[in-house]
């Protein structure tokens, strides 16, 4: 049944005029409309689990307690269970699964991940796990422009464009941010600025915010900015600081990432069962968050207000909130630089806790995004290093460690992602304010300067490349990874097929009058692939052209050499050439891919890619 109603709405789609890329922005549109109606009732049911955790740490008596090391634990089993049971790629981040999807799938995503993302990020950032949104809602979005896609049968390059329309539409409902929606998928996910992918992933970033605040009614900063940052003026003499926090912020992202890949790392080599492993991460956590009560409570007996929820865990919002207002430092300021030191220790200890917990939660194989834990180790780090440039009397009159905090939020993002424009513009969105952007430009492209410079791999993208992906950045990659190797010319085998047992007098013949410099065998009953042999070999054998009556193909054949599919982009296909160094590669038919149908040669990619390039 929808099956029918997909082919008569294609047909319907075609007799109207829609088989043009503009059609794109149409689909854009629904898209984005769709991902904010899941994104609104996405962030809604995780407000009332949070609100459910937040009710229980602050009951009396020992359930508190239980809040702070049961609700991890149960949420991460919960979480475990779902994605172990129904789809093992919502564990994590989110993020890389998209990436990994549109790099060796065509963005091909299948519908029940975008199910399980939901469930188990609701679960375990609900519970206290220390992580974002972000991944799940642009999992949530990918998972919608796929399903679209694979459902009215798109191309291979209009499905990338519908997934990054998915994606968009997340970040912009989720943080009401659609411009940063926009340049997240172009920097990040499919590192392509051209005008015919732009223009959709617009369109729907726009109707998606658009839906959020019909939905909600509100059109409001996630984070608001006291006045007195509001009123803050960049001052030349800061730039030396800012710089600074910049180089700072980077480090601290660095580190970061290094911790969560090591501990995803130490996670996989752990040999237990898989619906343990989240169970351990929720119980570590959940002891962090008692050593954390009892040393806050030491230093500072009248901070808990009968609440016991460790800043670390969750989003870590409320902190942030707290960090950005200049009264927060007020009274440290009065009391002299001995507090100020020590609360500057602090936040120094925060950040070591956030990307701890962060750690073992999403190592675990817990589900959340990695943004909003960047966000808080960049507040915390930002406000660390005011605090720090306070008590030695270096922050000029009119700043406050309030707008190192906000520049440190950026910075952080920046190093974590590698995506600078990314970072400069989804911090605007969420405080809307444009006092702090020169510093906060500045410090964000220090930052990633600094995290490439240490790092070649951002967050999302360590794990894709040692995984063999190649993740490329710029637009030449995104041409190839469109380019199927069917686009190419390929040249016909020999009209005779070449078995491992022919003398090699034979191949010699062949390439005196057919021109074929490379050669298919197969074995002789299946027909089956089983290697080349090279121009390369002949030359080798021609040497000694005695011993050639005497050679068997099998003698020079290279038994190493992979084959391609005619699906395969041309990335994929340039990479085997260059791990093998060779001329030509054997193209395998679609119905078995070891039976060998023409041969591919590295100077007709090379053409095609020209060709691409120009178009």
């Amino acid at each position: 049944m929808i099956d029918r109603v997909a082919q008569r709405l294609r047909k319907l789609l075609s007799r109207l005029g829609f088989a043009q890329e503009w059609y794109l922005i149409c689909l854009a549109a629904i898209l984005g409309t769709l991902t904010g109606f899941g994104a609104v009732g996405f962030s809604k049911t995780l407000g009332y689990v949070e609100h459910f955790a937040h009710d229980m740490h602050g009951e009396a008596g020992g359930w508190k307690w239980f809040a702070v090391i049961g609700l991890p634990v149960v949420g991460m089993f919960l979480t475990g269970l779902l994605v172990t049971t129904f789809a093992s790629e919502a564990k994590g981040h989110g993020v890389p699964q998209v990436m990994r999807a549109l790099i060796s799938r065509g963005g091909v995503i299948k519908a029940r991940i975008g199910v399980v993302k939901v469930a188990a990020s609701i679960l375990t950032v609900g519970s206290g796990g220390s992580a974002g949104t972000e991944g799940p809602i642009v999992q949530i979005g990918a998972v919608i422009g796929s399903v679209g896609g694979q459902w009215l049968r798109v191309s291979r390059e209009q499905m990338q464009t519908l997934v990054g329309c998915g994606a968009a539409a997340g970040i912009a409902s989720v943080f009401n941010a659609p411009i940063a929606g926009v340049f997240f998928v172009l920097e990040i996910l499919l590192r392509d600025f051209s005008l015919r992918t732009f223009t959709p992933i617009v369109v729907s970033s726009v109707f998606s915010a658009v839906a959020t605040q019909r939905m909600l009614g509100e059109n409001e900063a996630i984070f608001t900015v006291d006045h007195a940052v509001h009123d803050y003026q960049f001052a030349p003499i800061e730039l030396p600081t800012y710089i600074m926090l910049g180089a700072v912020c980077g480090l601290v992202a660095v580190l970061f990432n290094r911790l969560l890949h090591k501990g995803e790392d130490l996670y996989e080599k752990v040999r237990i069962h898989p619906l343990l492993k989240p169970v351990t991460g929720g119980l570590a956590l959940g002891l962090l968050g008692v050593v954390y009560i009892f040393a806050e409570k030491a230093l500072f007996p009248d901070a808990l207000n009968g609440q016991t929820v460790p800043p670390f865990y969750g989003n870590g919002y409320s902190t942030i909130h707290i960090l950005l207002d200049p009264e927060s430092y007020r009274s440290e300021l009065a009391q002299g630089p001995g507090v100020m030191l020590l609360l500057a220790g602090v936040f120094i200890a925060l950040v070591a806790l956030k990307a701890v917990a962060t750690t073992f939660t999403l190592a675990s194989g817990g589900s959340g995004g990695v943004f909003a834990p960047s966000l808080f180790l960049g507040a915390t780090a930002g406000a660390a290093v005011g605090q720090l440039l306070e008590a030695m009397s270096l922050v000029p009159a009119g700043s406050t460690p309030a707008s190192y905090a906000l520049v440190g939020m950026a910075a952080v993002v920046a190093g974590t992602t590698h995506a600078p424009l990314t970072a400069i513009l989804i911090l605007f969105e969420m405080t809307r304010n444009i006092y702090v952007v020169l510093p906060i430009m500045l410090a964000a492209v220090v930052s990633t300067a600094v995290a490439q410079l240490l790092e070649r791999d951002s967050i999302y993208t360590f794990k894709l490349r040692r995984s063999g992906l190649n993740v490329g950045g710029a637009r030449d990659l995104t041409v190839m990874r469109r380019v199927p190797a069917a686009a190419c010319s390929l040249a016909s085998l020999p009209p005779e097929p070449i078995f491992a047992s022919d003398p090699l007098s034979k191949l010699i013949t062949l390439h005196a009058h057919h021109h074929v410099p490379d050669f298919v065998v197969v074995e002789q009953d299946s027909g089956h692939y089983i290697g080349m042999v090279t121009s390369a070999d002949i030359r080798t054998a021609l040497i000694d052209r005695e011993a050639i009556p005497l050679l068997l193909v099998a003698e020079v054949m290279r038994t190493d050499l992979p084959t391609v599919r005619r699906d395969e982009t041309l990335d994929t296909v340039l990479d085997k050439f260059a791990r093998h160094d060779v001329a030509s590669l054997a193209v395998v038919s679609p119905i078995d891919d070891r039976l060998p149908m023409a041969i591919l040669t590295r100077a007709k990619v090379m053409e095609r890619y020209r060709e691409a390039l120009d178009a």
